[in-house]
């Protein structure tokens, strides 16, 4: 299972960690990924890390602003947030992506302007 953490209320400019902490399965194998769905919006992907490199990937609107890393010995996925905007409001959810994708339960971010 994932389960995530650190989300929070903050305000603009402010900074948040979000962690998602992995169990049952073989962490390093799996390339993860963080995605976020704001009130009335569709899930949209936020960042991705791969198991093999650790090679990274961003949305163009959070770009220069969060950062992605893992921690293959804890089994967990970090997303370092800076500059946070009031439209980085969003439920925050981690994912394993493989044949059977699993999915935290989510953390909530809110920014305040």
């Amino acid at each position: 299972q994932l389960q995530a953490s650190g989300g929070g209320l903050v305000q603009t400019g402010g900074s948040l960690r979000l962690s998602c902490v992995a169990s049952g399965f073989t962490f390093g194998y799996y390339t993860l990924g963080w995605f976020r769905q704001a009130p009335g919006k569709e899930r949209e992907g936020v960042s991705c890390i791969s198991s093999k490199d650790a090679s990274t990937h961003y949305a163009d609107s959070v770009k220069g602003r969060f950062a992605i890393s893992r921690d293959n010995v804890k089994n967990t996925l970090y997303l370092q947030m800076n500059s946070l905007k009031p439209e980085d409001t969003a439920v925050y959810y981690c994912r394993r992506f493989g044949l059977n994708d699993l999915w935290g339960q989510g953390t909530l971010v809110t920014v305040s302007s």
